[in-house]
């Protein structure tokens, strides 16, 4: 059995704050094969997650928060904002299904915030996403200005930070 307590997610939550991506993963799953990929995920404020569908072959994305807060959105194929949610753990927002086909990406709004990450399987890094190709690519220069585009928008901030 895999615990998931609060000591768990306080190593997780470390591990993203000292990470260069200021984000972590623990995969639940035992390998890349399995039909239902399982992670927890820690995501710190400004880590950047790419735009990206899951698309030929189609898979669904569940996000269940554990602790703290996130916003999910979900975008048309031009990069215009077409839905959001927001996760929060402590205002009974817990959880959300993304669609196969559809453009979507994850913010922290929250230090520490964590969730749970199903998608379908098996993983190949060779098809897994599309990415967008009107978002900056993971470490442009632009992805912070990105991210506050965003938040923006959505008349959203990140809290304590």
């Amino acid at each position: 059995m895999i615990k998931i307590d609060s000591a768990f997610v306080e190593v997780i939550a470390e591990n993203a704050k000292l990470s260069e991506r200021k984000r972590a993963s623990f995969n639940l799953h035992k390998s890349y094969d399995d039909k239902l990929q399982r992670f927890v995920n820690a995501i710190e404020p400004y880590s950047y997650v790419q735009p990206h569908k899951h698309e030929n072959p189609d898979k669904r994305e569940i996000f269940i928060i554990i602790k703290g807060k996130m916003l999910v959105v979900s975008f048309d194929d031009n990069g215009n904002i077409a839905d959001h949610f927001i996760l929060d753990a402590g205002k009974d927002k817990f959880a959300i299904e993304i669609p196969e086909k559809i453009y979507h990406s994850i913010f922290s709004l929250e230090s520490g915030s964590i969730a749970i990450e199903i998608k379908d399987g098996p993983y190949m890094p060779s098809n897994d996403k599309i990415f967008a190709t009107w978002a900056p690519k993971e470490g442009d220069e632009q992805c912070k200005a990105y991210i506050d585009g965003i938040l923006q928008k959505l008349n959203l901030k990140i809290s304590s930070f």
